[in-house]
């Protein structure tokens, strides 16, 4: 690999160059170019944006920063992108476990969340659930929620990025009463959000057995006008799509090229009961796939056949789900599970192997939102959103390849910093930008509440 890629447009002169922030590292993995491992590099970092990536001497001689970083031990990565969960559910976790999943929604979840869900709820359990991405490497979460505004509010608050989704349901709920409210409701925060740094909007109808035809064939029309995705559970579960056979006469994903919504912008998670001609289908279309492991095992859903997926060239990102089916929002265990589940599913020790598994985790999640340009990879001219990793502990050693020990051994304990837009949001394990105690506090109040009734 010619290291002078990454030495972008800096000129060599005699005076020192002054940016904010030098980060020099054991290792930096910026997943673009692909197979990329670089050996006691540096990153130099201005107004927010990668100036250049180059060998740590030379970083010193070129750069006057404000700030040096050094992490002697770490590695240095994009931060993880969770491509799909419900951050306000946060608060009901552990609440119903160990249940399949149509009784947990409907017997559990449905009724807890028609009690209680409200603006305070979804901010309350949007910054629990920001504080623990955050401190499990995440820096871009992507959303399905009631009352959006307040899961953005959460974001913005933490420093985080994140794609809020505009829910569409046909049945009421606190935050609208029939599918009109929720397109107007959603457009609406959507113009109010133009223009955000940080946050950004995808439309989110819940789920083929959720939403109508006629509301899905307006997400798809205003998805196409306002140039963003859509995020929709489809093929979650054996019933799902049993049910979609007896309502419907075809399967959901059938369904949905029927109402003309395969497409580069759909993002459909979960995934797990799929046919050989609906995975070309996939491919075909250029659907993106937000494989979500844990919270599949954890309910019984299935298995998404990831490594097919792959091989036919469909795009497969990784989400946590919520901490109330999975049952948290550690990206760096997903990643793991993630890997080793493709394993076993394929009967094939090298599906998934280790730098793929960091993909699926980073640049993967920034392509299906269609934000590929700006993060999931760590280049000149990208945002400076990175996790540092520290691999010096006793579960760690020795290192022969670093890209493994993150996946294979690393936990989300071994995260010691997250820089979003160059702004530190973690700094040696403790968060910079939020209150935990004050974050446990209400979210104790909640618990209170909820299990009283």
């Amino acid at each position: 690999m010619d290291k002078r890629f990454f030495s972008s447009l800096v000129t060599r002169t005699s005076s020192l160059m002054n940016i904010d922030t030098l980060i020099t590292a054991r290792w930096i993995i910026p997943i673009e170019p692909a197979n990329t491992i670089l050996d006691n590099h540096a990153i130099a970092i201005n107004d927010g944006r990668i100036v250049a990536i180059l060998p740590a001497t030379e970083a010193e001689a070129q750069f006057q920063p404000d700030i040096h970083i050094h992490r002697d031990q770490h590695v240095l990565m994009p931060g993880f992108i969770n491509i799909h969960g419900h951050a306000a559910m946060s608060l009901m976790r552990g609440l119903a476990d160990d249940l399949p999943l149509m009784d947990w929604l409907n017997n559990h979840i449905w009724p807890v969340e028609s009690r209680w869900v409200n603006p305070e709820f979804v901010h309350d359990g949007s910054l629990l659930a920001c504080a623990e991405m955050i401190k499990s490497g995440a820096t871009c979460f992507n959303d399905m929620y009631f009352f959006p505004d307040e899961t953005a509010r959460a974001a913005e608050h933490a420093g985080m990025r994140a794609v809020v989704g505009l829910i569409v349901l046909d049945f009421p709920t606190a935050w609208a009463q029939d599918a009109d409210e929720y397109l107007h409701k959603g457009i609406a925060l959507h113009d109010q959000l133009s223009g955000n740094n940080l946050v950004r909007t995808a439309f989110a109808p819940h789920a083929p057995y959720t939403v109508s035809d006629d509301p899905l064939t307006r997400v798809g029309t205003y998805a196409e006008e306002l140039e963003i995705p859509i995020h929709i559970h489809l093929h979650e579960t054996a019933v799902e799509v049993q049910e979609s056979m007896e309502k419907f006469g075809m399967r959901p994903i059938a369904r949905l090229q029927k109402l003309e919504l395969l497409s580069p912008r759909l993002l459909a998670v979960h995934m797990t009961q799929l046919e050989k001609d609906e995975i070309s289908l996939l491919a075909d279309t250029g659907v993106h796939i937000a494989h979500c492991p844990e919270s599949n095992l954890k309910l019984a859903s299935g298995f998404c056949p990831v490594q097919a997926l792959i091989e036919a060239g469909v795009n497969v990102a990784l989400g946590t789900d919520s901490a109330a089916s999975n049952n948290d929002l550690d990206m760096a265990g997903e990643m793991r599970s993630a890997a080793l589940l493709a394993k076993a599913v394929a009967g094939n020790a090298s599906a998934v192997p280790a730098m793929q598994a960091l993909e699926m985790a980073t640049i993967n999640g920034a392509r299906a939102l269609g934000l590929d340009e700006e993060i999931g990879s760590l280049k000149p001219g990208k945002a400076a959103d990175m996790i540092a990793i520290d691999l010096s502990g006793v579960d760690t050693q020795p290192i022969y390849h670093p890209e493994s020990q993150v996946v294979y051994s690393a936990g989300r304990h071994c995260i010691r910093d997250v820089w979003v837009a160059g702004r530190q949001l973690l700094r040696d394990g403790e968060l910079t930008t939020l209150n935990p105690a004050a974050i446990l506090e209400r979210s104790r109040e909640w618990r209170e509440k909820l299990a009283e009734h």
